[in-house]
């Protein structure tokens, strides 16, 4: 007989109080998944009308402690951006003030940069005078002597004109300011459309070229200058000439005179002899001493548009040439080539400076530099 199989004992469990540590702490964290769950809501805090500013402070304090680090670059990086601006702006500034003052530097760069930045080279009264007309009025002469006579600027000579060129363009600058204060004070003005019929007077009797580009040309050539920059220096003289007129009532008297004698049938040539400036032509009459053609150089361009509108024997009213009044007076036509033969009567106003030095006395100019 075989002989019954043993049974395999049953495995004794160990006894809950025999367990060992970890086991027991590991049986105690577990807990029911609805006991973890109530216990989770339970921490949650409960948001309502009065409590919802101060959990939304809560938030946003936790944030903060991220931002305020990216704020603080941002601000350092701000700072230092700016500081270096300043410093690049200030060297600049310092570099520009060297080449002006110290050296006198005249490139076309350092023109640019007194385009931009309002340097003085003088005040007078209370008006500053900028450095940049100071090197409008210089740049143009030196352009003129170095294309035209060949000048060297670099050679003992050269240097001597350029001093005498800065000095004539630092008192034309200063100048120009005093007649600027003549103008405001006598409410004197001139209109871009004046400075306009000037610039078509002198081209339609083809004095500065007989296209534009020739005009653009002549300009360049001689001047250094573009349509701009002409139009510019001849606002300047008319308001100039303009201000003389407006202040020398003298010579406007002694010329409504003559005219008023010529009217009243006195003789051309006895009213020139009395009254004209012109000791050239004053003893034969007021007669030039040649026929004057349509472009003649050596006439004023607003005399020789009136004579051309007279007749034969015919008197002009008072012509303004910006320096002088005129009274004309047509002898002859020639009829082959229309030039004319004419007579004048001059009025010379005077000079500019005339009504500057009472004001250069009573505010004398600050010079900043000296050529």
């Amino acid at each position: 007989m075989k002989k019954p199989k043993k049974l395999l004992p049953k495995p004794k469990l160990p006894h809950p109080t025999k367990l060992p540590a970890a086991v027991k702490r590991t049986i105690k964290r577990t807990k029911p998944t609805e006991e973890r769950v109530s216990e989770a809501l339970e921490n949650v805090p409960r948001i309502t009308n009065e409590t919802v500013a101060e959990h939304r402070e809560d938030v946003l304090s936790s944030a903060r402690k991220y931002i305020y680090p990216l704020q603080h670059s941002k601000h350092r990086v701000v700072r230092i951006s700016v500081s270096l601006a300043i410093v690049v702006i200030l060297g600049f500034l310092v570099y520009s003030g060297l080449s002006l003052y110290r050296f006198q530097a005249t490139s076309g760069f350092m023109y640019d940069v007194t385009r931009v930045i309002p340097f003085p080279v003088a005040k007078v009264g209370s008006n500053w005078v900028s450095y940049e007309s100071y090197l409008f009025e210089l740049r143009r002469n030196m352009h003129y002597y170095v294309t035209q006579q060949q000048t060297d600027f670099s050679t003992k000579d050269g240097k001597q004109l350029l001093t005498r060129l800065k000095q004539q363009a630092l008192n034309q600058s200063i100048q120009q300011a005093y007649v600027k204060q003549l103008a405001a004070k006598n409410h004197v003005s001139v209109s871009p459309q004046a400075v306009d019929q000037e610039v078509a007077l002198v081209r339609s009797q083809n004095r500065l070229g007989n296209s534009d580009q020739v005009f653009r040309n002549v300009l360049n050539q001689y001047w250094g200058w573009n349509e701009a920059d002409f139009k510019r220096e001849l606002q300047s003289q008319l308001l100039q000439q303009a201000v003389v007129a407006k202040l020398d009532t003298t010579t406007q008297t002694r010329a409504q005179t003559a005219l008023k004698q010529l009217k009243q049938g006195v003789s051309f040539m006895k009213v020139a002899e009395r009254y004209s400036d012109d000791t050239a032509t004053q003893a034969r009459g007021g007669q030039y001493t040649g026929a004057i053609t349509q472009n003649d150089p050596e006439v004023p361009p607003q005399i020789t548009a009136a004579l051309f509108q007279l007749k034969t024997h015919q008197v002009s009213t008072l012509i303004n040439t910006g320096y002088t009044l005129e009274i004309l007076r047509v002898l002859s036509v020639n009829a082959g080539n229309g030039s004319r033969t004419a007579a004048h009567i001059q009025f010379t106003f005077q000079p500019v400076t005339t009504y500057i030095e009472p004001l250069q006395k009573q505010e004398p100019a600050h010079r900043y530099m000296t050529p």
